[in-house]
């Protein structure tokens, strides 16, 4: 099924959940709303004619310039997007689906953008959130058990983020 079968599919099927697009990029992708986000994951996952039933990979992108002479350069608005790489072994075809979310929740600083977790979908999911959700800053609602997996437990901030401030000390231990 080629990208723009697949895109067509998710509109019948999700009227109004699909954001953006674009099919001509190495990796076509699909953004999707991330409140439907574990419906149509479903969809993807059951659906004979997709059966993606392989999860590659989630990663989080910050889009965000912390330099204020760059920021009035951008073209985009501060936001997260975290990105779904997707396979079917059935049929051999691929998409990326795209979350795109706000940088903090209800534009609070501090409070960590959500989206549901599809680790009831692709099992593959659990530690890629976790890894998400450590390293980016975004919080998977449902998660079975969503904590850090890299950092200790105690750290403070997420340090893919592009204004995370690394500390001079830890635990006693200086870092400079």
């Amino acid at each position: 099924m080629t990208p723009s079968e697949i895109l067509s599919l998710l509109e019948q099927q999700f009227p109004g959940k699909v954001v953006s697009h674009k099919l001509d990029a190495i990796d076509p992708w699909i953004a999707v709303q991330p409140e439907a986000w574990h419906d149509i994951a479903l969809f993807l996952r059951d659906d004979e004619r997709l059966k993606f039933d392989f999860l590659h990979c989630i990663t989080a992108v910050d889009y965000f310039e912390p330099d204020p002479k760059k920021a009035k350069r951008v073209k985009f608005e501060p936001h997260m997007e975290v990105v779904y790489h997707l396979s079917s072994f059935t049929h051999r075809h691929k998409i990326v689906i795209k979350l795109i979310l706000p940088r903090w929740k209800d534009d609070v600083p501090g409070q960590l953008p959500e989206v549901p977790s599809v680790a009831d979908v692709w099992p593959t999911a659990n530690w890629h959130e976790r890894e998400v959700y450590d390293l980016s800053g975004i919080k998977f609602l449902g998660h079975p058990n969503l904590r850090r997996i890299l950092c200790p437990e105690d750290w403070v901030g997420h340090p893919l983020r592009k204004d995370y401030e690394f500390p001079d000390e830890y635990h006693g231990i200086r870092a400079r």
